[in-house]
């Protein structure tokens, strides 16, 4: 059986521009090509497009995953293939690959089978150099601050208050926690500093939520870097780094259009994790593909309980995006997994109730329709597949059985049809889990007793501070992005199915005041990776001729 990479190479694509040309209606113009099958459109033409009023959108999520994912990428792009099948205009919205996880656990993250969105070598490895721009932008704002110090410190930084980390779009544990400026004065003032991986990075989350270059530009100004003695709150504004932050930006603001193995056109723009960020691609790419297609279907990163419950309580938010229903992604081996320790049908049995609770939040907290999509394996048994079907039944939930890994969109032609009639219904109506005039505490509390079912919420010392601190600079109106596990609906990574009745501890706030959120650092989640024992760098290789194996 070829692998995603042997089956991505094997394909015949179509040049980007007479894609964009015949399937968008887009004119040349409109498009800065990257060779000859990835495009960035043009901010100026997006302004100018006109929205479609009867655009539906429609989000991807999943149940909590496995290790190796639940093939929810796979599934967004199928669907988007599926949609073209039966006759619909449709694009597809995802977020970029980091190369951390290419390099570490997953070895690539563009779909998979004949479900993928190609060239599927540039965009797990360099893309159009979006990462790397919004890396040199964040460390641009780190070597500024740092020779602010240097120069005086004007503006009298605490260098024990500063907030501002530096970024790398790799795994690399031995970064946490360094020191620098060591070797004498020449080098700066000594201080504790550390690294996160780029897609944590705040200014990831703005060019993700920003709406225009303008918009953009205010949103770097606003980030916090420090705090002075008497802690006053310290900007990027002040440190006049906004500006050279914008133009490292400019082109990466643009969205990236490429296609699927089939030829439906896609755009691929940013990438925040959903486990330490908000998960959501970018606002621009999402508005954009809702001005240009009737169906536009995206994805928000790992389970319900992160990537969509961020991408209402934030993106939707912030944005003003109206979704029309969600579609969540199960597998038998996951919902087998979440039945541990017992086996076969009653390990699926127990298991459901991990699907169960995503399928509850999902209609009762987000306010949307739920279709659950099986996307099945070639050693599904039939009796396993009957059950879980039987299961939905009795929830009253869509259950489609789904092969576009194998068939490619035709294998997801009933999900599509699905996705269809619930859409045209127009009985969607998103809810928020928190208002913005509630006090910070009160929102996280929101989302773990609403969506995690923790029995309470504890706050470090550290964290405790921070919230009164926050609340005395006036940033309690803004929402939520809590950084935990994705492989629980707690913060204990062992803790399968749906647990009920356990703690969420906050180890501390981090403020985004650019990107405007909070995030809630919980349990022992890390927003700098390591890397496996086995990382897929091991397998990944590069022949005479140039062709890369290994990226799955």
């Amino acid at each position: 059986m070829p692998t995603d990479i042997e089956i991505a190479q094997a394909a015949q694509l179509q040049k980007i521009i007479p894609l964009a040309q015949q399937r968008l209606g887009l004119p040349e113009e409109a498009l800065s090509p990257y060779g000859h099958y990835k495009a960035k459109l043009s901010l100026s033409h997006i302004d100018s497009l006109q929205p479609r009023p009867d655009g539906h959108l429609v989000l991807v999520t999943a149940i909590t995953p496995t290790p190796p994912g639940e093939g929810k990428t796979t599934t967004t792009v199928g669907l988007g293939d599926a949609l073209a099948h039966i006759g619909e205009r449709a694009m597809i919205c995802l977020r970029e690959p980091s190369l951390g996880p290419c390099f570490g656990m997953k070895g690539g993250a563009a779909g998979g089978g004949h479900a993928q969105v190609v060239p599927m070598e540039d965009i797990n490895l360099h893309f159009t150099g979006d990462f790397h721009a919004v890396g040199l932008a964040h460390n641009l704002l780190a070597a500024m601050l740092d020779n602010h110090i240097h120069h005086g410190n004007a503006l009298g930084l605490d260098v024990r208050r500063i907030s501002w980390r530096r970024v790398v779009d790799m795994n690399d544990r031995a970064l946490r926690h360094i020191t620098v400026a060591l070797g004498g004065p020449g080098n700066g003032y000594p201080r504790e500093d550390g690294f996160d991986i780029v897609v944590a990075s705040e200014v990831m989350a703005i060019l993700c939520l920003a709406t225009s270059l303008s918009d953009l530009k205010r949103r770097l100004g606003a980030i916090v870097v420090g705090y002075t003695a008497d802690k006053r709150p310290v900007t990027a504004r002040q440190l006049q780094a906004d500006g050279a932050m914008a133009a490292l930006l400019k082109d990466a603001l643009a969205p990236n259009l490429v296609q699927t193995l089939e030829g439906t056109p896609a755009l691929v723009h940013g990438g925040p994790f959903a486990n330490i960020a908000h998960g959501c691609n970018s606002v621009i790419a999402t508005r954009t593909a809702l001005k240009l297609a009737d169906y536009v279907v995206t994805e928000a990163g790992f389970g319900a309980d992160l990537g969509a419950e961020k991408f209402i309580n934030i993106k939707c938010r912030k944005a003003g995006l109206q979704p029309a229903c969600a579609v969540v992604v199960a597998t038998v081996r996951a919902l087998k997994h979440h039945g541990a320790p017992a086996q076969g049908l009653a390990a699926l049995e127990a298991g459901m109730a991990n699907l169960q609770r995503h399928v509850e939040n999902i209609q009762q907290h987000y306010g949307l329709e739920a279709i659950v999509a099986i996307n099945r394996f070639d050693a599904d048994s039939a009796e396993e597949l009957a059950l879980v079907q039987a299961a939905c039944a009795r929830w009253q939930v869509r259950c489609v059985l789904a092969t576009h890994w194998s068939d490619g969109g035709r294998g997801a032609q009933a999900l599509a049809q699905a996705v269809v009639q619930v859409c045209q219904a127009r009985q969607a109506r998103p809810a928020t889990i928190y208002t913005d005039d509630m006090p910070l505490p009160d929102k996280i509390e929101a989302v773990a007793r609403k969506v995690y079912r923790a029995r309470a919420v504890q706050f470090s010392a550290k964290a405790q501070q921070q919230l009164a601190e926050f609340k005395a600079q006036g940033w309690e109106h803004l929402p939520v992005c809590i950084a935990k596990t994705q492989y629980s609906f707690s913060t204990d990574p062992k803790l399968l199915a749906a647990p009920e009745g356990h703690e969420i501890l906050v180890r501390e706030l981090r403020l985004n005041a650019g990107a405007e959120f909070v995030t809630a650092i919980c349990g022992d989640i890390m927003t700098m990776p390591g890397l496996p024992k086995a990382p897929a760098a091991e397998r990944i290789d590069v022949d005479a001729q140039g062709r890369i194996s290994g990226l799955f």
